[in-house]
């Protein structure tokens, strides 16, 4: 398996936040936290800071539930939050550069038929990721990864109609830009998925930047308020993380819960969100 440093500083990450996550109530030490990834608490602060921008100790009050249940403002629409939190505002810019469409129903009908599609592995600030793009330049899936032949045999079941090529040079001038927070131009999205995901999904891409919402708050905003099963399973059916921004979806105690791709990276997506606003 190909390992890179950026991959190997993650995994540190990941690791130091499942330590922070589970001892969060004794408030774990600079020294203990290094320790636990074999690290000096000198090196390993400049490893997070670095990451993060911001000192693993700030971080921690990113992870806390007082934090989430700050942030959850139940008695608000999805709408209501987006323009409460001002989203000209340029820490939020990476939201509005996102513009999202799902197959015809006679594509869907056919698994993407006709649709060429391609694909490549690439790293970011959250690890691995596989990144596939249509002939078009519309992102149809990027997926949180460890393991390249197994998340290739998905992509290629999710599209088996499709006409799918290793290209990473294809991909690669996309990837430059993906977790920018100033992006230079707009990125399109071709998803695959039933009307009500397709709802669901439309309904994620309005939470913005930084901000937490419950499931009840998305099932209420798509008109199935008593649906939380379905909506919850809708959203975990999406397949192009962080751009479609379903890490922002936290039950309503504020408690952080699953996540397709790992609840370390969850907690790390919501940390890292909180520290750049």
């Amino acid at each position: 398996m190909n390992i890179n440093q950026a991959d190997l500083d993650y995994r540190r990450i990941e690791s130091a936040i499942h330590y922070i996550r589970e001892h969060h109530t004794s408030q774990p030490s600079l020294e203990e936290i290094a320790a636990h990834v074999n690290m000096s608490p000198y090196h390993f602060q400049r490893l997070f800071t670095r990451w993060a921008g911001i000192s693993p100790k700030k971080f921690l009050q990113y992870l806390t539930l007082q934090y989430a249940r700050e942030q959850l403002r139940e008695d608000l629409s999805l709408s209501e939050i987006a323009f409460e939190a001002g989203l000209s505002g340029t820490g939020r810019l990476h939201d509005l550069f996102i513009n999202m469409e799902g197959m015809t129903p006679g594509q869907y009908r056919r698994s993407g038929r006709g649709i060429n599609i391609h694909y490549g592995f690439h790293h970011g600030p959250f690890g691995k990721y596989i990144l596939a793009i249509s002939s078009e330049q519309r992102i149809c899936a990027l997926e949180f990864t460890d393991d390249e032949e197994e998340a290739s045999t998905a992509l290629h079941h999710q599209w088996s109609e499709s006409e799918l090529k290793y290209n990473p040079r294809f991909t690669g001038p996309m990837a430059e830009g993906l977790f920018s927070l100033k992006p230079t131009r707009p990125l399109n999205l071709l998803v695959k998925g039933t009307p009500f995901q397709l709802k669901v999904w439309e309904a994620l891409l309005k939470i913005p930047f930084g901000e937490l919402v419950s499931y009840q708050t998305v099932s209420e905003h798509i008109n199935n308020p008593r649906g939380l099963q379905a909506t919850g399973g809708a959203i975990g059916k999406n397949t192009v993380a962080f751009l479609i921004p379903c890490h922002r979806v936290v039950r309503k105690t504020g408690e952080i819960n699953g996540y397709r791709w790992g609840l370390e990276r969850k907690t790390a997506l919501i940390g890292w969100e909180a520290a750049h606003l």
